[in-house]
């Protein structure tokens, strides 16, 4: 009898086989896709969201929530946000009217029962409860309400130092959390190449400037060269036979402290070879000084303010050329010091005054066979009793408003509490403080001196008077303002090994305007190539940049 039919019938599975370990060899459509973490049934689970984090405090059973197999990221949360368009919402309600508020219902309740009961006693006594106490207190209410209603501002989109354009590349990004991680140690004190210029003697008269005896700051009529790197014709000439980067000292001081800075900037790179040209674009505020750049609340963009970034900007600038040239002895028959050059941004035959200034060409090995040369400033020099100069770094700190400023008032802090108002200017400028350090130690100064300058009236940028001095050795004050040297060159080596990867070219480092970060972008060569680049040619054919003249404001 055939049976066969009323059983089921049995296929065989099909085994998969792998050679190479375990498990099967192909994934199922069902799973593709599906992180996966392991985990052991032996791990103990933990509370579900533990805000005290507890867990952590118990030291005699630490490992107590771990995994077998090791923490895993596969089911981490990461953002990715965009937070730059967030607004903050105003959730205060709306201020009543009087006549709607419950309060003033039952004082005019009181009210009307005093003067039924009593005579003008009772009425005076309740309006001078109103008109007292209770005024005052909501008064302090409603100042309070709108002191901490003012912080919820929504954050300030700021433009970028140069518009980006279609046909440029993106190479890097590099956040500020990654570059303030850098170090590059025992950098060498940097070798003098050439020394040019004259410096004129510093006046020690300033040094015993205080409040009551301030000085009015005079606008001195001299000629100040901000030369970029290749309009420099020393540069030129040293590029021949000694190095492979280039720049002055103000373009690596900004890209040493890009971690301090919140306002854009931007600096272009040109690449032949094995050599590395850093330039500042023509026509720009490269050589402007910021003021408040990293306070809680920095300077409002109103151009039509005095207080403007941009306005505050010129004047503080104004105010350190200035000043630098007033604390030196400038009369006809004053000694000076001269280096062994002349000044290289003028001809013997121009009879025009330039500011003092010496420059020191000098070198530093980076290791992997970079050397560094940049020209480097010194403001001023004096003489010790020894007999021995000293060169001196001459920079100024300025007042504009300091109830605008959240600052202190120096007219009534600075001769008993310096130290408090430094801390504050460090807290405020700490970007361009650095950038001033840093400037002061790679061009081996020995002292940094800064002067505290301040407007006559809060509401008048153009008078200012000098409240008083305050000298440092640079490398102490770097230690004091938390400025890491080590990290400084390793920021700045960072930048030029990735440069050194790329081919020839031009290239551009900016500062984003609105997040921590720097953008290094590949640029065609013909980039911020001005049309009149003939115009005011040196003797070689090639063009110089424009000086700066602050005597007139």
């Amino acid at each position: 009898m055939n049976t066969s039919s009323q059983y089921p019938r049995f296929e065989k599975p099909v085994v998969q086989f792998n050679e190479t370990g375990w498990g099967p060899c192909e994934l199922p459509d069902t799973f593709k896709d599906v992180p996966y973490q392991p985990f052991s049934k032996s791990d103990r689970l933990g509370k579900i969201c533990d805000w005290t984090n507890t867990s952590s405090s118990d030291k005699k059973y630490q490992n107590k929530y771990a995994s077998s197999f090791g923490t895993g990221n596969q089911y981490a949360y990461y953002h990715e946000e965009d937070e730059t368009t967030f607004h903050l919402v105003d959730t205060a309600r709306d201020q009543k009217p009087p006549h709607q508020r419950g309060r003033f219902r039952t004082n005019l309740r009181n009210t009307r029962a005093g003067r039924g009961r009593n005579t003008r006693g009772g009425l005076n006594s309740v309006m001078t409860t109103l008109g007292g106490k209770n005024i005052k207190s909501r008064d302090a209410r409603r100042g309070m309400t709108k002191k901490f209603g003012a912080r919820n501002v929504p954050p300030k989109i700021r433009e970028s130092s140069v518009a980006v354009r279609s046909d440029w590349t993106s190479i890097e990004e590099m956040d500020f959390p990654r570059l303030m991680k850098l170090s590059l140690p025992n950098i060498k004190e940097g070798e003098d190449i050439i020394t040019c210029g004259t410096l004129e003697f510093y006046d020690k008269t300033y040094d015993r400037i205080n409040v009551k005896s301030e000085k009015p700051l005079q606008k001195i009529d001299r000629i100040v060269h901000t030369v970029t790197t290749t309009d420099d014709p020393v540069i030129r000439r040293l590029s021949k036979t000694i190095g492979n980067v280039f720049a002055t000292d103000a373009i690596l001081a900004t890209i040493m402290c890009s971690t301090r800075s919140n306002y854009s900037w931007d600096i272009v790179i040109e690449k032949f070879g094995d050599k590395i040209f850093m330039d500042k674009r023509d026509n720009t505020e490269f050589d402007l000084l910021t003021v408040n750049e990293t306070s809680v609340e920095p300077p409002t963009d109103d151009d039509s303010s005095p207080n403007s970034p941009r306005n505050l900007a010129i004047e503080a600038t104004f105010i350190n050329h200035n000043f630098s040239q007033q604390v030196l002895k400038t009369g006809p028959n004053e000694s000076k010091y001269k280096f062994d050059e002349p000044n290289p941004f003028i001809s013997e035959d121009e009879d025009i005054e330039v500011a003092s200034v010496g420059y020191r060409y000098k070198k530093w090995d980076l290791g992997s066979d970079i050397v560094l040369v940049a020209r480097c400033e010194h403001d001023g020099v004096f003489q010790t009793p020894n007999g021995d100069h000293q060169f001196l770094s001459i920079k100024a700190l300025n007042e504009w408003d300091s109830k605008l400023a959240n600052g202190m008032e120096w007219r009534q802090k600075l001769d008993t509490q310096r130290g408090a108002v430094l801390a504050n200017e460090l807290r405020n400028n700490a970007c361009k403080l650095a950038k001033w350090t840093v400037q002061a130690v790679l061009a081996g100064s020995d002292q940094l001196k800064l002067g505290y300058v301040s407007r006559i009236n809060s509401r008048d940028p153009s008078r200012h008077v000098i409240l008083g001095t305050q000298q440092f050795k640079p490398h102490e004050f770097a230690a004091q303002s938390n400025l890491s040297m080590d990290n400084a060159w390793g920021v700045l080596r960072c930048i030029i090994d990735i440069v050194m990867k790329q081919k020839d070219g031009k290239y551009l480092i900016m500062k984003d305007p609105n997040k921590p970060m720097i953008r290094l972008y590949d640029i065609p060569d013909n980039t911020f190539d001005s049309d009149d680049s003939d115009d005011g040619e040196g003797d070689d054919g090639e063009a110089f940049q424009p000086v700066y003249n602050y005597g007139n404001k």
